[in-house]
């Protein structure tokens, strides 16, 4: 296989785009169209102050060099869950991504949820008793709670994910098979800022998962590359398989599955939570002041609740 530009040996072939690069033209291509999915969904711009939350593996390290290669104002949040394990894998990950900020420079903000809040993450599902789902679930609302807190105390303009295609076209056949038009209607690449809540946005939306990991592989950043032990058995690693057949035997279906959901939800094929901003920023929970659409204590803060 050839690159297409320069007919030099390709190092990956994306069949979906009919396109082989070599590793030159592929350390360019992604970070150009990084910029074109940044510019097309009027993510941010280089005056704006953005907060990357960063895990420790490919595909956040993959962004936030991206984003500093492009020229943009990026700072990462770590946040160690106490997830540890045989593979002490909370304090592994937050070494690769303490380690990319020093290389280059970089400011990274680094929160334990132990220390802050007293109780690791599987702590607080063992004592809500909550099963392995569950266990993911309370970690998303964690991370959500304190991405969002401490973009606000530290005036970033936007929150900034690095999820890649794969895990938008997983999260999007799940809710897809549970009918779940709330969350259907609310999948966009950018969340606008508004009520309490910064604006939220995902770069890299439209990549394959093997695009991030080459991308970190020819750039030689090293990153964790065990999962986290919680995932395994999880519904959204199922249903990757499911997409990675199917991807095997018709190139491109992820890609026309998420792109095609766009346009469907462009088009108003899904119900949008009707709150307005004005509306929501009169809702705080009155112990951290976060937004909430009840009105009354939110999520994160009922776990605490003796």
């Amino acid at each position: 296989m050839r690159c297409r530009k320069c007919g030099q040996k390709a190092v990956i072939n994306m069949r979906q785009h009919r396109l082989a690069l070599c590793d030159e033209h592929y350390l360019e291509w992604l970070p150009e169209q990084t910029e074109r999915f940044i510019k097309k969904y009027e993510m941010f711009t280089r005056y704006e102050r953005l907060l990357l939350a960063v895990s420790g593996g490919k595909d956040s390290l993959a962004l936030w060099d991206v984003l500093w290669r492009l020229g943009y104002n990026v700072d990462g949040l770590y946040i160690n869950l106490g997830i540890d394990g045989s593979l002490d894998y909370s304090n592994q990950s937050q070494r690769f991504a303490q380690q990319f900020a020093d290389e280059r420079n970089l400011k990274l903000i680094n929160l334990n949820v132990h220390e802050q809040y007293g109780e690791s993450i599987p702590e607080i599902a063992q004592r809500t008793r909550r099963g392995q789902d569950k266990t993911c679930s309370i970690c998303g609302l964690v991370k959500r709670h304190i991405f969002n807190q401490s973009a606000r105390d530290g005036n970033y303009d936007a929150v900034i994910t690095a999820h890649n295609l794969d895990d938008e076209a997983a999260v999007l056949l799940s809710n897809s098979l549970d009918w779940s038009l709330e969350r259907l209607g609310r999948g966009q690449p950018l969340l606008p800022a508004g009520g309490g809540f910064v604006r939220k946005a995902k770069p890299f939306c439209r990549f394959y998962e093997r695009e991030s990991a080459a991308y970190t592989l020819l750039r030689g950043i090293p990153y964790i590359h065990e999962e986290c032990p919680y995932s395994t058995g999880s519904k959204q690693l199922f249903f990757k398989q499911d997409l990675n057949r199917w991807e095997e035997h018709m190139p491109g279906t992820k890609l026309r599955f998420y792109l095609n959901y766009l346009t469907a939800l462009d088009e108003g094929a899904f119900p949008q939570r009707q709150e307005s901003p004005a509306e929501l920023d009169q809702q705080r929970c009155p112990i951290c002041g976060q937004p909430t659409i009840t009105g009354n204590t939110c999520a994160f803060c009922r776990l605490f609740e003796k």
